[in-house]
């Protein structure tokens, strides 16, 4: 077994439930945080999500800093800040200033999205781990690639764009985005002879993750800079051979990492018993159908709720890939699931991402694993 020198984390939404509101979903965070910190997990990220009725994670630094003075010892990061609609300096001031007061507890977590175009695969090398009949060499499911052009045309997603960009303005090179936030972290920013000095934030004791559902840049970005990457196998299960091995590909040691550094996330529910843990999964079909619709992500139903939904065979077609490699079960059988995941990618860390509609369900989901984990 793998699973004794591999640290869980957790990845959250923050995601609001059918019949609650913004205000529970943020307490209920804040409470899972503590939770799982007790749990055992090494780290808890926020992700970014925009125009989303139900997800409230709107900003990483300010649930981080809430969350950052409710916990202790758990590390807290962004997964990720998405650069397309930020500035260097920014970043580094609102997680400089988190610093200053919760100091070496911060993974700051980056990625490319927020108004670039799709990433491509570009000159990266070629998955070199044969895939036969939709599964890896010892099992893992690698589903058929998901299409984003139909979200990327959709007037909700266009509309998103121009509201979180200044009018005209255009993302930067995201390798010379990434270069300037560890230049004003060191300290040692330059441009045209001028220097500049970010007060919090520089010398701010984070760690700096790229996040990637690809081979592409920012795989290739992480790599080159000898920084850590996280792989995102519940956002893009087809991909994501293709996006650990482009990373430690491009790898070049660095002064922070001598060698490659993986954590790859994997969408969990996990209850006493397998039905019991595939009822209480029941809504994330019809979650995920709402993003992929380009709807933005509903409020989390109830299983009842999900139950009256009639699908078409269009329907279970756009969200296969996701439900089809979802870990649902008991204990035992999702940790075997993480084990072959873990044991696919090499991952030196995985990331868990639990949604159910019951928040004590949820809590219940991590500790089941946690304590399942440390048998191993």
């Amino acid at each position: 077994m793998t699973s004794l020198a591999t640290p869980l984390g957790v990845l959250d939404l923050v995601p609001i439930s059918s019949g609650s509101t913004a205000a529970e979903a943020l307490r209920n965070s804040v409470d899972l945080a503590r939770q799982t910190e007790r749990f055992g997990y090494a780290r808890y990220w926020f992700a970014e999500h925009h125009l989303n009725p139900g997800v409230a994670g709107t900003s990483p630094a300010v649930v981080l800093a809430l969350t950052a003075s409710a916990t202790s010892t758990i590390r807290l990061g962004s997964g990720a800040v998405q650069l397309g609609h930020r500035t260097a300096l920014s970043t580094v001031e609102e997680f400089g200033l988190i610093d200053a007061l919760h100091p070496g507890r911060l993974d700051l977590g980056l990625g490319r999205s927020g108004g670039r175009p799709t990433e491509r695969t570009g000159d990266a090398p070629p998955t070199t781990t044969p895939v036969i009949d939709g599964r890896a060499p010892n099992g893992l499911r690698i589903p058929p690639k998901f299409s984003v052009q139909r979200l990327l045309g959709s007037p909700r997603i266009a509309l998103q764009r121009r509201l979180l960009q200044q009018p005209g303005a255009e993302p930067q090179d995201y390798g010379e985005q990434i270069d300037d936030i560890l230049a004003l972290l060191r300290g040692d920013y330059r441009s045209e002879g001028e220097e500049a000095h970010v007060v919090p934030g520089e010398d701010a004791d984070v760690q700096v993750w790229i996040l990637g559902s690809s081979g592409g840049q920012s795989a290739q970005v992480a790599g080159r800079g000898g920084l850590r990457f996280a792989a995102n196998y519940h956002v893009s299960p087809a991909t994501v051979l293709e996006a650990v091995e482009a990373y430690r590909a491009a790898f070049q040691p660095s002064g922070t990492l001598h060698k490659p550094y993986v954590s790859v996330s994997a969408d969990v529910v996990v209850a006493e018993d397998d039905a019991t843990a595939r009822d209480r999964a029941t809504g994330y079909g019809l979650w995920v159908r709402s993003i992929r619709t380009a709807e933005g992500a509903i409020p989390f139903p109830t299983p009842e709720q999900a139950r009256t939904h009639v699908w078409s065979d269009e329907d279970r077609e756009l969200v296969a890939d996701r439900v089809d490699t979802q870990f649902v079960g008991s204990p035992a059988r999702v940790a075997d699931q993480l084990e072959q995941l873990q044991e696919a990618t090499g991952a030196d860390e995985l990331l868990i991402t639990t949604i159910t509609h019951r928040h004590a369900d949820r809590v219940r989901s991590y500790e089941l694993l946690a304590e399942e984990w440390r048998r191993r």
